[in-house]
C-alpha cells in the first residue's frame, strides 16, 4: 500500500501523457458528437467514489442530468430501463465484476452509448462496452485500492472537460493547471501529518468524514479506506446531511475530518464547522481551507475540479498509518479480495 500510494503522483503523469490523454480525447469526442441526453455511471466500492465524482462533474461540467445506477435492478429484478438516450459509464478497477457487466451488456442492448473506465483494457467490462477508457495505473499491489481510485478522477476529468469542448481537446490554461499536479501530489504525499494523527487517533472507537460537492465522494471514500484497513467503524455524510441529525452522535471523543477547500464546496462547509464546533468535536481539516484553530492537513489550493485527486492523498496515508498503529496488515485486510464478484 505504501508503495502504491507512493506512484500517484508518476501516474498523474503517465496519464497526461500524449499515449494516453490522447486515446481519452478522442473517446470525449465521440461522445460529445453522439450528444446524450443524460449520464448514467455504475460501479462498486471505491470506483463508486470515483463514479460519484464523475457525476458532479457531468452535472456542473455539462449540464447533463446524471446519477449512480442500482445494479441489481437489472441482475437481481430483472429491470430493463430505456437507456436510449444515455451514455451509461462502467467504472471498474479490474472490470471484472459480473453485475457491471451486466448493466453495461443491458444498457447497449437497450441503445445507450456505453463507456467502461478501467484499469484492465481487455477485462470483460472494456469488452462489452462500445467504448472504452484505459486508466493506465499500473498494477497494484495491495487490495485496497488507493493509486487506481485516483486514476480514475483523472480519467474522469479529463473525459468530461474534453466532451465539454467538443473536440476532446482542453484549453492551454486548463492543461497547463493538470501537468502541475505530479508535482504537486508529491508535495502532499510528503507533508508527515498523516502519521502524527495516526498515532492520535489509534483508539479511536468510531470517526465521520464529510464533506460538500466535489469534496464529498473524498469523504466517502476516506471512510471506506479507514474501514478497510484498520476496521474502523467510520460513517461518511454530506456536510448538509451531517447537519440533518447526524451532528448529535458528534462529540470530543468522535474524531470528524472535514474535507475543505478553497472553492463553493469548501465555502459551504463553514456553516457546518461552528456547529461541530458547538459539539466539541474533534475536528481534523483536510485541504486548503485555512480554518482558525483546527488541526489541518494542508493541501495545495488548486481549482475546485482538481482538489480531489490532491485532497485524497493525506487520508490515503492516514489510513495506512493508522492500521499499522493498530497492529494490521493494510495489505491485506481480512475478508477482502482484489476482485469482488457480485451478481
Amino acid at each position: 500500500m505504501t508503495t502504491d500510494i507512493g506512484e500517484q503522483p508518476a501516474g498523474f503523469a503517465r496519464l497526461l501523457s500524449a499515449e494516453h490523454a490522447g486515446p481519452i480525447a478522442r473517446v470525449a469526442e465521440v461522445i460529445a458528437r453522439r450528444r446524450p441526453r443524460h449520464v448514467v455511471f455504475t460501479a462498486r466500492g471505491t470506483s463508486d467514489h470515483a463514479a460519484l465524482y464523475g457525476a458532479y462533474l457531468t452535472e456542473i461540467r455539462l449540464g447533463i442530468p446524471a446519477g449512480l445506477a442500482s445494479p441489481s435492478t437489472i441482475t437481481v429484478f430483472g429491470a430493463r430501463p430505456d437507456l436510449s438516450d444515455a451514455l451509461v459509464v462502467g467504472v471498474s478497477q479490474s472490470g471484472g465484476s459480473p453485475d457491471l457487466v451486466e448493466v453495461i451488456r443491458v444498457a447497449r442492448a437497450s441503445g445507450a452509448l456505453t463507456l467502461a473506465v478501467t484499469n484492465a483494457p481487455q477485462s470483460p467490462l472494456a469488452r462489452a462496452a462500445e467504448l472504452s477508457v484505459d486508466i493506465a495505473a499500473g498494477h497494484e499491489r495491495a487490495v485496497a485500492a488507493t493509486k487506481t481510485y485516483t486514476a480514475e478522477l483523472l480519467a474522469l476529468l479529463l473525459l468530461v472537460e474534453g466532451i465539454r469542448n467538443g473536440d476532446g481537446s482542453l484549453p492551454a490554461v486548463e492543461r497547463a493547471a493538470l501537468d502541475a499536479l505530479p508535482d504537486l501530489a508529491a508535495r502532499t504525499l510528503a507533508d508527515p501529518t498523516p502519521t502524527q494523527l495516526a498515532a492520535r487517533y489509534r483508539f479511536a472507537a468510531r470517526l465521520v468524514t464529510t464533506g460538500r460537492g466535489y469534496a464529498y465522494p473524498t469523504a466517502r471514500e476516506a471512510a471506506l479506506k479507514l474501514m478497510e484497513t484498520s476496521y474502523l467503524p467510520a460513517l461518511a455524510f454530506s456536510g448538509a446531511d451531517l447537519l440533518h441529525g447526524p451532528l448529535a452522535m458528534t462529540d470530543p471523543d468522535v474524531p470528524v475530518l472535514a474535507v475543505v477547500g478553497s472553492g463553493l464546496g469548501g465555502r459551504s462547509m463553514r456553516e457546518v464547522l461552528p456547529r461541530l464546533g458547538e459539539r466539541r468535536a474533534d475536528v481534523v481539516v483536510v485541504g486548503s481551507a485555512d480554518v482558525e484553530g483546527a488541526t489541518r492537513m494542508a493541501v495545495p489550493d488548486v481549482d475546485e475540479r482538481y482538489a480531489p485527486l490532491l485532497d485524497i492523498l493525506p487520508l490515503q496515508r492516514l489510513a495506512l498509518s493508522l492500521a499499522l498503529a493498530r497492529g494490521e496488515d493494510p495489505d491485506a485486510p481480512r475478508g477482502l479480495k482484489k476482485v469482488t464478484s457480485t451478481m
